[in-house]
């Protein structure tokens, strides 16, 4: 600002300074990051951390991403506001996943002996959350599946028999989360996205 009021000499050096000064701070930043994530890659390939070892030497691999936000409508109009950008893909997945066009479904009785189903045990909710698989991402609950154990089965049982026996599921296991995968092309072109739907840790059990 010194230098925009006034560009006499002083202030282009001290500009200078500051300029070489701030360079020199990031570069020191910057070394100290690269030795923090070598010194993370050979502490996991010690202790044999394959997972993480293997996430970090892609990270590296691939640098820097710049993440865009910006989408184009049907019309190729571009959008940068959040609520612009949201609206389109609400709109984008309502028309991908909402099958339209079928006027007629011929509907027919059918009479069928439905078995005799036991409620759920607290066995199977137990068998149930060990096959859940870890390192997964988060449902809209935000809990992951390694943090569910046998010290809360008790209370995940409790749930689902009152489900069960009330035959209707809550609001919150009907929701889900749809994320963005991006395959290739214009990032900008919605149809060059794939979405994953994401339960409820809750709900996978």
């Amino acid at each position: 600002m010194q230098w925009v009021q006034d560009p006499s000499q002083n202030n282009v050096d001290n500009l200078n300074n500051v300029r070489s000064e701030a360079s020199r701070h990031f570069r020191n930043k910057k070394k100290e990051y690269l030795k923090a994530k070598i010194e993370d890659l050979e502490t996991n390939s010690k202790i044999k951390n394959i997972r993480n070892l293997y996430r970090g030497n892609n990270n590296f691999k691939k640098a820097y991403q710049p993440r865009t936000n910006i989408v184009k409508d049907e019309k190729g109009d571009l959008f940068a506001d959040s609520h612009s950008i949201l609206a389109r893909w609400r709109e984008h997945f309502s028309q991908l996943l909402n099958v339209h066009g079928v006027d007629y479904v011929r509907q027919t009785e059918t009479n069928t002996a439905e078995p005799l189903v036991l409620e759920p045990s607290a066995f199977e909710v137990e068998l149930a959350i060990e096959k859940l698989k870890s390192h997964k991402s988060l449902g809209i609950n935000q809990i992951p599946a390694e943090m569910i154990n046998r010290t809360i089965c008790s209370k995940i049982h409790k749930v689902i028999i009152s489900i069960w026996s009330m035959k209707e599921l809550t609001e919150e296991w009907k929701e889900l989360i749809i994320v963005l995968i991006y395959k290739k092309g214009n990032k900008t072109d919605c149809s060059n996205h794939s979405g994953i739907s994401l339960l409820p840790t809750t709900n996978k059990i």
